[in-house]
Order: structure tokens, then C-alpha cells, then sequence
């Protein structure tokens, strides 16, 4: 199949997610390009930037395409003038919910007329939580397929032999609002170990990081299911996560890994000072995780449901 997939970004997020899975696809056969539109990097002209430009680069190219994909909504708007006989959106994360609480509660508003429009522009809907699957369908009526983001485990034999750090507790994300990376740093003096931040290196790099931390911090205010999760519990790496999005869909407390509400600051230093006291803790909670991921987010158990979504 020929398919063309859409992103502000191949990076991170769920433009991360969208490269893996077009790599993933390529090595099955299928030709899967991905449209590299510019944008103003200025924070509120990002998105709107990005659907004009995106959209005169699709009315200038007329290639037809078996399947186009969309990898978040102002992808969606770009995805409406590409030539194509299938035209699919993904969303991770509640889009106007997240806009309201970023910027203000009329441009959320906004947002939430544009997710309307974006989703009929769609011929097939789908995100990575079910958490978000069922309140879109609360929300807005509207029926999502659940695709779970799957844990690429070869790309893992890339990443060297690391020494453990003692106590070094590691955060990987944007440095933005929503992921509370504030919250963490405003603790960090009240945490037994040292806190490394990943905000901006490469990928081999920050698995290195995570490989030699004791534990993995994710204080979110606001998530769908964060990838490094997965990889965490894939490097046997406990997390003690807040309880937003779909993170207790993977999370589940003190099984695969601690849950802790959000932007609650005491408990977050409780949570991971008791952790990193707790070394059967640590390790039940990694066996666990690692079970858990290898059964349910490996390519080769969802590979086929991302073949079925095109070919369907």
C-alpha cells in the first residue's frame, strides 16, 4: 500500500509514535512517506502555521495515495486536500480539553470546534488509550478504534551496558506545563537521590540515562499513555506516575508500578522516597512491568491491527 502520513513533527509524542510505526510498516513491504511541513516556531502561530502551509503543499501535489493519516488535528485540516482513498486520524490525549487548560477556556472552545470538523473529515478514528476512546464517545458521540503504540524491542539491543546510578531518579518529557516537570523541580530538594531531566537529547541517549536510573518519575498533569512508560518497564526501570489519561491503563498501583494523584507534591516525595527504600518493592514491581509489556505492547502482538487499519 502507498500511504502518506502527516505531523507537525517525526518526534517525540505522537510524532514519534507516527515514524516508528511508518518504519515498522516499510519493512513489511509498504511505501509510507511522510509529508515535512514548515511551521512558525512561535507558540501560539505552531499549528495555525503548520495547516496553511501544510494544506498549500497538499493542493500542489496531486500524488494518490492508498491511505493518508493524520497525527493529531491540525493534521486533519491538511489531510482534507491530500488525493487519497482513506483518510484516518489518530488523536492521543483529550485535544480540546488540553488546548483549554494550556491557553484559555475560549480558544479551548476553539479547539473543540475544530475536533468536530476534523473528525468528519475522517473516514476512521483512532487513539492509543481507551480511556480516551470512551470519553470521546461520552463527550461527543463519536467511536474510536482502540490502537495501542506499540514498544519497538529490537531497537533496545542498541543501547549499551550502563553502571546503576545510586538513587538517581530520571524524568523524560517536554519541559512544558502539562508533563509538571515544575512540580517535580519544586520537590526535588525534599528527594533522596539525585533527579536527572531528559528534556531534549536523543533517543539512544536518554534510554542510556534511564537504563542506569533507579526510577523513572512521570508527575503529569495531563497524558494519554506516555511511551516511556513502556520503555521503562521494557528495561526493568520501576515508575511512580500520576493517575491522569491512560496512564492506570498500564500503571496499575503497586503491581506494575506506583500511582499517585496529580499535582499533589507531598505524596509524589513520599512515592518515590518509600520506592527507593523498598528494593523487593523495586523488583516485584519490574518483574511485573516487564511481563505486562511484553505480552501486550510488542509489534509482533499489534503489527497486525496497524495492517488491518489500512487494508480493511
Amino acid at each position: 500500500m502507498k500511504i502518506l502520513y502527516i505531523s507537525p513533527r517525526f518526534e517525540g509524542g505522537i510524532g514519534g509514535h507516527a515514524k516508528r510505526v511508518a518504519e515498522k510498516l516499510r519493512e513489511q513491504g509498504h511505501e509510507v512517506k511522510l509529508m515535512h511541513v514548515p511551521h512558525i516556531p512561535i507558540k501560539k502561530l505552531k499549528n495555525p502555521s503548520f495547516t496553511i502551509f501544510g494544506i498549500l503543499k497538499s493542493l500542489s501535489n496531486r500524488e494518490k495515495f492508498d491511505a493518508v493519516h493524520a497525527w493529531n488535528i491540525p493534521s486533519a485540516f491538511v489531510m482534507k486536500y491530500v488525493n487519497s482513498n482513506k483518510k484516518i486520524l489518530s488523536v492521543h490525549g483529550m485535544y480540546s480539553e488540553q488546548v483549554e487548560v494550556l491557553h484559555s477556556k475560549s480558544i479551548g472552545t476553539l479547539a473543540n470546534q475544530a475536533e468536530i470538523k476534523a473528525f468528519k473529515i475522517s473516514d476512521k478514528l483512532t487513539t492509543d488509550s481507551k480511556t480516551v476512546k470512551k470519553n470521546y464517545h461520552e463527550k461527543m458521540d463519536v467511536n474510536f478504534i482502540y490502537l495501542p503504540a506499540p514498544l519497538d524491542a529490537k531497537k533496545f539491543k542498541n543501547i549499551g551496558e550502563t553502571e546503576k546510578k545510586k538513587n538517581q531518579i530520571i524524568y523524560i518529557g517536554r519541559d512544558s506545563y502539562e508533563k509538571g516537570i515544575d512540580i517535580l523541580k519544586n520537590i526535588e530538594s525534599k528527594i533522596n537521590g539525585n533527579v536527572i531531566y531528559c528534556t531534549n537529547l536523543p533517543w539512544e541517549k536518554t534510554m542510556e540515562i534511564l537504563k542506569s536510573s533507579k526510577l523513572l518519575i512521570v508527575p503529569s498533569r495531563m497524558e494519554s499513555i506516555p511511551q516511556v512508560i513502556k520503555e521503562a518497564f521494557y528495561l526493568k526501570i520501576p515508575v511512580v506516575a500520576t493517575d491522569v489519561g491512560g496512564v492506570s491503563e498500564i500503571v496499575e498501583n503497586e503491581i506494575t508500578g506506583i500511582l499517585i494523584p496529580p499535582e499533589n507534591p507531598k505524596k509524589m516525595i513520599d512515592a518515590i522516597n518509600n520506592l527507593l527504600d523498598d528494593n523487593l518493592q523495586m523488583e516485584k514491581l519490574s518483574k511485573n512491568a516487564f511481563e505486562f509489556i511484553t505480552k501486550n505492547f510488542t509489534w509482533d502482538v499489534l503489527l497486525p491491527k496497524y495492517i488491518e487499519l489500512y487494508e480493511n
